[in-house]
Order: C-alpha cells, then sequence, then structure tokens
C-alpha cells in the first residue's frame, strides 16, 4: 500500500508540474489579450458572480483563476506526499515550503492586481515569480523521482566551483531578462521595434522611451546567450562524467534559441497571438531546465553521500572535468 501510495505521489508531482506550465501559459494568455480586467475589480469572484456572463475577456481571465485553484490543491497534494515519503531529504524539506509559498505569493500578486491597479514595474513581476513557482514544482519533481531511480547520486560528482557559480549567476541574470521582456508586454512596447535582430534599422537606436525599453531587453539577451553557449560547452565537455548536465544543457540552448526565435515571431507577425504565447512558454522550458542544471550542481548532503551504496564517492574522486578546472569542495 505504501509503495502504491509512494508512486501515485510521483505521478501526481508530474501532473502538477505539467498543470504549473498551463497556469503560466494561460497567464501569459490573459495577458497578450489584454483580459485581466475581464472580471472587473472582484476577486475571487468574477464581476460580483460566481458564474459571470460570458464574454471573451471575462472567459479567459476567470478560465485562469478556475486552473490556478486546481493547480494549487495539486500542489498541496504533491508538498503533502513529499513530505510523507521523502522528508528525510534536506532537498524536499526546503523544495515543498517554496513550491508552496511562490504559488500563494503568485496568486496573491494576481488578486492584489485586480482590486488594485498598480504600475507595470510591479505587474512584471507576476511572471517573474511564476517561473519561480514552475521551477520549483519541476525541482520537487525531479528530486523525488531522481531519489527512487538511483539518479540522484550523480550529484556526488562534484562540479567546480566557479561553474556552480557561473550557472546559478546565469540563473539570476536570467531572472532580470525575463522581467525586462514582462515590462516590455505590460507597457505595450513589443513593436517599438518593427524590425529584428535590429531596431529602426538600427544597430544601437538608444536607451529612451519605448525603443529603448525593447532594446535593453534585446541586449540582455544577447549576453544571456553567450553565457548558456559558455555552459552547454562546459557541460557537454563533462559529458562522460555528468550526462544529466550535458543533456539538461542542450535543452537549455535549445530553449534559448527558441525563444529568440519566437521573438523574431512575435516582432514579424506584429503580434500574433501564437507566437506571443510561445514566447512565453519556451521561456518557461528554458528557464526549468537552467534550474535543472543549477540544482544538479549542488552535492547531496554529507549524510545522504555517506549513507550511500551507490560509489559515487570513488566516482567524484576519479571524475574527469574539462581541463583548466577544479573539483568543487564539499564540506
Amino acid at each position: 500500500m505504501k509503495g502504491q501510495l509512494r508512486r501515485a505521489t510521483k505521478w501526481l508531482a508530474v501532473i502538477t508540474t505539467v498543470g504549473m506550465f498551463v497556469v503560466l501559459v494561460m497567464g501569459a494568455t490573459v495577458t497578450v489579450t489584454g483580459s485581466g480586467e475581464g472580471c472587473g475589480t472582484s476577486w475571487p469572484l468574477c464581476n460580483g458572480r460566481l458564474i459571470p456572463e460570458f464574454a471573451v475577456a471575462t472567459a479567459i481571465e476567470y478560465s485562469h483563476r478556475i486552473v490556478t485553484a486546481i493547480e494549487g490543491l495539486l500542489i498541496l497534494g504533491t508538498a503533502v506526499g513529499a513530505l510523507a515519503f521523502w522528508r528525510d531529504r534536506r532537498e524536499v524539506r526546503v523544495l515543498v515550503p517554496v513550491m508552496v509559498f511562490f504559488l500563494l505569493l503568485q496568486a496573491g500578486l494576481g488578486a492584489l492586481a485586480v482590486k488594485f491597479p498598480t504600475s507595470d514595474e510591479v505587474l512584471a513581476l507576476h511572471f517573474g515569480i511564476s517561473l519561480v513557482a514552475f521551477a520549483s514544482v519541476l525541482l520537487t519533481t525531479t528530486i523525488i523521482f531522481g531519489i527512487d531511480n538511483g539518479r540522484d547520486a550523480l550529484r556526488d560528482r562534484l562540479v567546480p566551483q566557479g561553474v556552480r557559480w557561473g550557472a546559478w549567476g546565469l540563473l539570476v541574470y536570467t531572472y532580470g531578462v525575463v522581467y525586462l521582456g514582462a515590462y516590455v508586454n505590460h507597457t505595450d512596447a513589443s513593436l517599438a521595434c518593427l524590425d529584428w535582430p535590429l531596431c529602426q534599422g538600427s544597430v544601437f537606436p538608444g536607451f529612451t522611451g519605448p525603443v529603448g525599453i525593447v532594446f535593453s531587453h534585446r541586449l540582455a539577451a544577447v549576453f544571456l546567450t553567450l553565457g548558456i553557449g559558455w555552459l552547454f560547452l562546459w557541460c557537454w565537455r563533462a559529458r562522460a562524467v555528468r550526462p544529466d548536465l550535458a543533456w539538461a544543457s542542450v535543452l537549455t540552448l535549445a530553449m534559448l534559441l527558441g525563444q529568440s526565435a519566437t521573438g523574431a515571431a512575435v516582432v514579424f507577425s506584429r503580434l500574433n497571438l501564437f507566437s506571443a504565447l510561445s514566447h512565453g512558454a519556451v521561456v518557461t522550458l528554458y528557464f526549468g531546465a537552467l534550474a535543472y542544471i543549477c540544482f544538479g550542481m549542488l552535492p547531496r548532503p554529507r549524510a545522504v553521500r555517506e549513507s550511500a551504496d551507490f560509489p559515487a564517492a570513488a566516482a567524484s574522486a576519479s571524475a574527469s572535468y574539462p581541463a583548466g578546472t577544479t573539483r568543487a569542495r564539499v564540506g
């Protein structure tokens, strides 16, 4: 019975991860279609009613709220199951509260945006917080699967400290780039540059006005691409030691390039709904893959490493990483 419940929890976590992805895409739909006021200033009701009269904007906004509420229940179920079966792992005890907290924070910001319309700067935070919520759910799912199938032991093959810090720095920097992108949306500046990759036919259009906002976002994305390219090269060269990081880096780079392509499509299609939603969906997958890499570079707790049956300590000691790097030290 316990084994069945354990398996059920793992698949519930998978459903929850997919559900969180759907919540983000639906949230992007609300933003792109301008449906944020589809329910007026009522929350959690819609226009003061449990079942509002039909209108396109109302249907988009209210369906997003309903799906978010269902996702909240899924997250609570996953949290209870994860703590019930894997609470001995410190990572689970950290990720579960983070997962619940960011779901509540995301919902709370959504409610504040409806009840008390605020500045574009604050509204732009909403999507970034949703990304962190998605990443925490994804990581919870991968850690409980990894514990049971043994792949979690690959984390004992330590990554050089400089690479680890670089990956986490890219994750934080990504959040800033995403914030700029969300700010572009909320300020209706998406089409301030009607060409791509140039802006108004210029390599350097300046940093003033809506054009400056878009140019800042694009310039930040260029530097991000260079950073992810470095991370991919390092992980791929280390694929014999850490195949998990290597293939995750392939997905990360592919999603980032896809993000650039969908960004260009947004411009060339003049903000077509499908291209705009694809832009939000791809960045969600990209952020999740990068978060997986960052998490995978963290060593398992000492007590877990010392009690492991898997000979990961030996693998760590003999790991051959790319030349010019030094293995990290773990306390």
